[in-house]
């Protein structure tokens, strides 16, 4: 049985149970998959990306075809498998739980590490690459993502970090992507660029359990890396 057909059959029997909810489903995947780590972090995040992104398309009220095109971007789900990812968007639409309830056992699979959790910040980063597929990040999107990053743990500084990979700050916004104040010495820029590439390179977020068919999340956030250390060097240069 697939990973995908056993998250399916957990969102059936739980959907069709007296409770019904996703944060059931939650607790259920983690005594599955107890005896498998690594396995329990991918399937952990597929079910975050899928049951979150889920909750935000019912905040905003409206599903675009571009968001669609983004998830399946994130998600390359064989033909034979896609009735089972739409249990589990399905249940999470209809669960009376909020997503609030949702992302706090999502964060609770970290543990007391929450703060410190590389996965969380992926979640993140997929949520955002759906929310703006359409071409333009909506103010209950914004919202609803903060609130998100709030319950991960994740700074306000570090958040915006995030953001700046999506969205034009302003004209400090490569230093923003790179979490770096402007105006430090570019030495600094180059050092703290280069610890990025190195943190963020796909083969290493494979290695911290980011399922392989997520890579579009990466590469996304390795481009904005590149673009901003680019935009400030030939900052530098025109001095």
């Amino acid at each position: 049985m697939s990973i995908w057909e056993r998250i399916g059959d957990f969102a059936a029997r739980i959907g069709a149970s007296a409770r019904g909810g996703v944060a059931d489903l939650v607790e259920a995947l983690k005594t599955a998959f107890a005896g498998d780590p690594e396995l329990r972090r991918r399937v952990a995040f597929s079910v975050a990306m899928i049951a979150l992104s889920a909750k935000m398309a019912k905040a905003d009220g409206i599903v675009t075809q571009d968001e669609v095109r983004a998830f399946r971007q994130i998600f390359s789900v064989p033909a034979a498998e896609e009735r089972n990812v739409t249990r589990l968007y399905d249940l999470a639409q209809q669960d009376i739980a909020g997503f609030e309830a949702y992302a706090e056992k999502m964060a609770g699979l970290c543990g007391s590490g929450r703060r410190n959790c590389r996965m969380l910040e992926d979640i993140l980063d997929g949520l955002f690459h759906i929310a703006k597929a359409d071409g333009l990040l909506h103010e209950r999107e914004q919202r609803y993502l903060h609130r998100v990053a709030e319950i991960f743990e994740i700074s306000e500084d570090h958040y915006r970090t995030i953001l700046a990979r999506h969205i034009e700050l302003g004209e400090t916004d490569p230093y923003s992507v790179l979490g770096i104040e402007p105006g430090r010495p570019f030495e600094e820029v180059r050092r703290r660029y280069r610890k990025l590439v190195a943190d963020n390179h796909p083969d290493r977020l494979i290695a911290r359990g980011l399922p392989s068919e997520l890579i579009a999340i990466a590469t996304t956030r390795l481009a904005a890396i590149n673009a901003a250390y680019e935009a400030i060097e030939r900052g530098v240069r025109a001095l």
